[in-house]
Parts: C-alpha cells; sequence; structure tokens
C-alpha cells in the first residue's frame, strides 16, 4: 500500500452494509468484520469519523410511501441509525478501539449529544466518533449528513461503501451488461447525469466544499483500508484538480 493520503476521514456506511446477506437487522459478523477494517485504518494514524445509515432496520421513505406522516417516518429512520452506531460501537471496543457516539436527537443514556468541537477533540485524542441520527432534522438523509459532518469537522475525503457495486456507472450494472463505470466524475456531472451516488443536496454540499467522495464495493471489506489509505479504487468524484 502506498503512502497516507488522507488525515482525516468520514465513512458513509449503510445501514444495509450491516446487515450482509440477510438483507436485514444487524449481522454481528459483518459488523465485526468491518470493525476490524476501522481498527486497521485508525492503527494508520488516520481520523475516522462514521456516518451509518439506518436501512436495514427501517427506511422513513418507504413508510411515508405507505402512507404514514413523512417527518415520524424519518423520525424512526433517525433511530434506526442510532441502533446500528451502538452495534458498531460496541464491535469497536471489543477490540480495544476507543468510540463515542454523537447523536444528533438528545438520549444522553445512550450516546453525546453531536457537539462539533468535541467530536474533533476526540479524533485528535485517537477516538473513532460515530455520527448517528442524521442531521437530526426530517427530509435529510444520511447521505446529507455526511456530507454536512465532513464540512464541519473539515475532512478530507468521504468514503462511501457500497453493496454489490464496486463504483458508479453510467446505468444500472444489474440491468445492463454494457454498463460503463466511471473511474473519475465532477461532481456537476452527477449532477446533471441524476446519477444515484448520493441525493442532490448532499453533492452539492459536498461541490461547494470541495470534498472528494469516493464510492467502492464494501462486500470486500479489506477495501476499506485501501480506500482510507488514498489506493485508486472504485469510482473518486471531485477533487482532481490537486
Amino acid at each position: 500500500m502506498g503512502a497516507m493520503k488522507y488525515k482525516r476521514i468520514v465513512l458513509k456506511l449503510s445501514g444495509e452494509s450491516l446487515a450482509g446477506d440477510q438483507g436485514f437487522g444487524i449481522n454481528p459478523t459483518v459488523v465485526e468484520d468491518i470493525a476490524r477494517q476501522i481498527e486497521k485504518i485508525q492503527k494508520h494514524g488516520i481520523d475516522c469519523a462514521i456516518v451509518v445509515g439506518g436501512g436495514n432496520i427501517w427506511r422513513g421513505l418507504a413508510g411515508s410511501a405507505k402512507g404514514m406522516d413523512r417527518a415520524t417516518a424519518d423520525y424512526m429512520g433517525m433511530l434506526a441509525t442510532v441502533m446500528n452506531a451502538l452495534a458498531l460501537q460496541d464491535a469497536l471496543e471489543k477490540l480495544g478501539v476507543m468510540t463515542r457516539v454523537q447523536s444528533a436527537i438528545d438520549m444522553r443514556q445512550v450516546a453525546e449529544p453531536y457537539i462539533r468541537r468535541k467530536a474533533i477533540r476526540h479524533m485528535e485524542k485517537g477516538r473513532v466518533v460515530i455520527f448517528a441520527a442524521g442531521t437530526g432534522n426530517p427530509y435529510f438523509s444520511t447521505d446529507t449528513t455526511a456530507a454536512l459532518r465532513a464540512a464541519e469537522i473539515e475532512a478530507d475525503v468521504i468514503l462511501m461503501g457500497k453493496k454489490n457495486t464496486d463504483g458508479v456507472y453510467d446505468s444500472d450494472p444489474n440491468k445492463n451488461p454494457d454498463a460503463k463505470r466511471f473511474d473519475e466524475l465532477e461532481y456537476i456531472e452527477v449532477l446533471q447525469r441524476g446519477l444515484q451516488v448520493m441525493d442532490s443536496t448532499a453533492t452539492s454540499l459536498c461541490m461547494d466544499n470541495k470534498i472528494p467522495i469516493v464510492v467502492f464495493n464494501i462486500d470486500d471489506h479489506e477495501n476499506l483500508v485501501r480506500a482510507a489509505l488514498g489506493e485508486n479504487i472504485g469510482t473518486t468524484i471531485g477533487g482532481h484538480e490537486s
């Protein structure tokens, strides 16, 4: 592996990545495997923050589509991300990795409230920080949370671990065998083409703050370490001028 490229990263994990092949819930074996890769990243001296989704437990949009109040459905999704964050914290601390969960929704019995300067201080002390409960507001995805937190803590990159895909394609590779994978993209291309990398709010926020995004396949969990060390895997969005 080459020299370390990033000093501080935000790792965006989908809720589905914690479910493994079962497709729902939390798979302890998968969570432990991800935790081991995060441990390796930390040993390289890289500050690591994590934003985790909740789609393995509950999706707010799905609830809303079936008639549930959108805000209520989204708050339920935020609570699902807290469950995932606690599972990941438990797996990391069993490996001896000191971890703090910071929640955008106040629940002091299980997590700290999100405080930007405190999060940065935790990382400076070698702790992994897991941001839970999204932004604390309905109508915003955990992709937007990742972009927002990355800007706030001045992260060098967002690493987006995806299931069943090794980057960004011009069409669905599961439906089109001739789909082309991009090695590099600019933010504006993602927006103009309507590519399903992250929602447009998150992409625009990354563009405005010049935060590169690396989209890679998390099914091979060694890719986590490779991406954090700056290897050219998956698709890189933005950041090409440097």
